[in-house]
């Protein structure tokens, strides 16, 4: 039996009460999430925009919430992403100290990416800490990166019609997605400039265990004010080296689990 907190947080168990009925029922109302958590539409209405803002949640055209990436993609490798995080850590710490900004890592979940570690950086305007957030992976630089070593048959499959049920709006062209994808696997790395977020630049390399594809990027992350063209070969030397003791690492790591 478990019995509540001494020191419960109301607003805190009313959005978690609120994820997971939109996780378990489906698509609900303001006034459905009020009526049924007993509290006015104003709060509920701060609660959802929380929930939104975190990817828990999602408003369609019609007003409706719906269950949100964070919590309708499906659970996926959660140990070898969990092993994956450990191991760069302390890769992402270092990497910050020399470029000087902020640095992020990400796995594919679905058309997401989703930010497993984030580290951020010292100076007084920087990219703020994105861990556990989700974004379209064909939006983002190293999204673009782990879908570029993706078999075609299933970019193909990711981006079929059927799945973006509601949010065809969204969907991008597939032959354009195609074009770009090869583009940035020529490249080796890939760039992003207020793409996902106004006034962020992002650049990244991929991570790719032995003889596998990209499974994951490793980006940093700027004020795209801050960012100089001049300077990305220095943040794709950085990544480089980045990428590298991760990988040997995470090697290491998945031959003594075995």
């Amino acid at each position: 039996m478990k019995n509540a907190p001494a020191y419960a947080v109301s607003s805190v168990d009313h959005a978690l009460q609120i994820a997971v009925m939109l996780q378990v029922e489906g698509p609900l109302s303001l006034s459905e999430c009020a009526r049924r958590l007993g509290i006015a539409r104003s709060t509920a209405h701060r609660l959802l925009a929380q929930l939104v803002y975190r990817d828990f949640a999602r408003q369609s055209d019609d007003r409706l919430y719906h269950a949100g990436p964070v919590i309708s993609l499906a659970a996926h490798g959660r140990s070898r992403t969990a092993l994956l995080r450990s191991v760069a850590l302390p890769h992402l710490h270092a990497l910050v100290e020399r470029c000087g900004e902020s640095v992020n890592l990400v796995a594919l979940a679905g058309d997401y990416v989703r930010f497993i570690g984030s580290v951020e950086c010292s100076q007084p305007l920087h990219v703020g800490n994105r861990e556990g957030m989700v974004f379209p992976a064909h939006l983002t630089s190293g999204g673009k990166l782990i879908l570029a070593d993706l078999p075609p048959d299933e970019v193909t499959a990711l981006y079929a019609e059927e799945r973006w049920e509601g949010r065809l709006d969204q969907r991008p062209s597939l032959p354009a997605l195609r074009r770009e994808l090869t583009g940035v696997r020529r490249a080796g790395f890939a760039l992003n400039r207020d793409r996902t977020e106004t006034g962020v630049t992002a650049v990244s390399r991929p991570i790719r265990a032995p003889g596998a594809p990209a499974e994951a990027a490793v980006a940093i992350s700027m004020p795209s004010a801050r960012f100089r063209s001049q300077d990305l070969q220095d943040y794709l030397t950085m990544l480089a080296v980045t990428a590298r003791d991760i990988e040997q690492d995470f090697a290491r790591a998945l031959a003594d689990v075995g």
